[in-house]
């Protein structure tokens, strides 16, 4: 038979009480985050000065439309639009990855952990993040050019989806991160 320590006594103890306190303190982290961080991309006076969401929009569109044109798909972009032989595209907020990052980090920043992790954890969820929201844009191009019928079902329920598991899956994936470097500190 194994004997607690009495660091792990002590967790037991308080687990039931601080595990609630945790819950509710990431809550309130959470939502406060949020409130602020789509203040900075929707508040009209702040656009004009830094347009984080057009920005980030236009980045995200010249690099699918590279992506495109890799996968031999002709394409042009100009802001937010791109442009193929039968369709155009206006990617907006929701569907340029701007969201699934903002509620990514916001949940990240929120769950306790050293800056150092969560800000790796920004890092890499931001990546992996863009890079599949890139390949689902670039996607939905190819639906919409070989498979218009098919293109708002894809667009409304597939790429949706897949936005939402994958924001789901690497925050998981940052949870066992930092979790497994909190156990090895205790």
């Amino acid at each position: 038979m194994k004997k607690e320590t009495h660091r792990q006594k002590k967790r037991k103890k308080e687990g039931g009480a601080s595990s609630g306190v945790g819950i509710k303190r990431f809550a309130v982290t959470y939502l406060l985050l949020m409130g602020v961080f789509f203040f900075i991309i929707s508040f009209v006076p702040l656009q004009k000065v830094i347009d984080v969401n057009g920005g980030y929009t236009r980045g995200v569109v010249a690099a699918t439309s590279k992506v495109l044109g890799i996968l031999n798909i002709p394409s042009t972009s100009s802001g937010s639009i791109i442009r193929l032989p039968s369709i155009a595209l206006d990617v907006k907020f929701g569907c340029n990855g701007l969201e699934a990052v903002m509620i990514y980090s916001v949940a990240v920043i929120a769950f306790p952990s050293s800056w150092k992790r969560r800000l790796i954890g920004i890092a890499a969820g931001f990546a992996v993040i863009q890079v599949v929201n890139i390949l689902r844009i670039a996607g939905l191009a190819y639906s919409g050019v070989h498979f218009p019928g098919l293109f708002e079902y894809i667009h409304i329920y597939i790429a949706q989806g897949i936005m939402i598991a994958v924001a789901l899956g690497v925050f998981f994936i940052y949870l066992g991160y930092a979790n497994s470097h909190a156990e090895r500190a205790a």
